[in-house]
């Protein structure tokens, strides 16, 4: 099969013209590509522009290059990652800490187990636990034991004391 020189320039020139073509797309979108990523990936216009400035001078190196260079996660995925590192950090602080020994304690314990350091008081009326610096109760509204209540009369206060059998106290 003999070919004719000048049908064969035409079909490399055709070629050709498609393989430009082609890299020339190809060149465009991983372009418009590199730009799209790394725009999800910072906020830094300098970084951003030496980016795409690499894709478009290196081509198929610079594509390669960029790809190992590019910020691992994008600006939602650290956003994410910040939100759950902080819901994790707020569940931690917000566990009490034993003023005695540091240690994580629950909200309902009267004593630290560790250290044995008093936590709460309960509440001589109604048995539920009260913090230590109250002076009334917060469920039943029973003052503690040895607090000042400015509304008493001396009657009902002498009423309240416990008595020895057999003695009068008038």
């Amino acid at each position: 099969m003999v070919f004719d020189p000048v049908t064969l320039k035409n079909i490399i020139l055709v070629a050709s013209g498609f393989a430009a073509a082609f890299l020339a797309a190809l060149w465009l979108s991983l372009l418009l590509w590199t730009w799209r990523d790394i725009r999800r990936r910072t906020r830094d216009n300098l970084v951003r522009i030496l980016a795409v400035l690499v894709v478009a001078v290196l081509f198929l190196p610079g594509i390669v290059i960029y790809l190992v260079l590019r910020p691992g996660a994008t600006i939602e995925e650290e956003y994410q990652h910040t939100l759950e590192e902080e819901a994790l950090l707020q569940s931690i602080e917000d566990s009490p800490l034993c003023p005695g020994c540091g240690r994580r304690i629950k909200e309902e314990w009267i004593a630290c187990p560790n250290c044995h350091t008093r936590l709460k008081k309960t509440c001589h009326q109604c048995g539920k636990p009260m913090d230590l610096a109250w002076n009334l109760c917060p469920y039943c509204g029973t003052p503690a034991p040895g607090m000042r209540r400015d509304t008493l009369t001396m009657d009902d206060a002498l009423r309240s004391l416990p008595t020895e059998p057999g003695e009068d106290i008038q």
